[in-house]
């Protein structure tokens, strides 16, 4: 068994401490989607040099291939978003009324 880098048991604890541990999962979801579009991001900047002649050079799919190595050892972005809500790293909040009502108007 994967040894996780956090414990989901102590996660759901923590949160229904806090209130509804539905709103935790997604600040996680929202939070792990802004990690793995910085990941991809970063991905695309370092490889973009050899995107354009992949098929051409065997040195190009190597190195393609190196950079994609680096990028494996990451722990998944729903790991790493769990973890800083552990820290309390993480901080969400509701919208209040006033603020939705508002958003509700502009699409009438």
């Amino acid at each position: 068994m994967a040894k996780y880098i956090v414990n989901p048991i102590l996660l759901r604890m923590k949160e229904s401490q806090k209130g509804s541990i539905y709103q935790s999962i997604v600040a996680l979801g929202m939070r792990a989607r802004q990690i793995n579009d910085q990941i991809k991001s970063e991905f695309l900047i370092r490889a973009k040099d050899y995107l354009t002649n992949l098929e051409e050079s065997e040195e190009a799919q190597k190195e393609l291939f190196e950079i994609s190595k680096d990028f494996d050892i990451i722990p998944k972005p729903n790991f790493i978003a769990m973890k800083e809500l552990m820290n309390e790293k993480l901080k969400f909040s509701l919208p209040s009324s006033e603020e939705l009502e508002g958003e509700s108007s502009l699409y009438q």
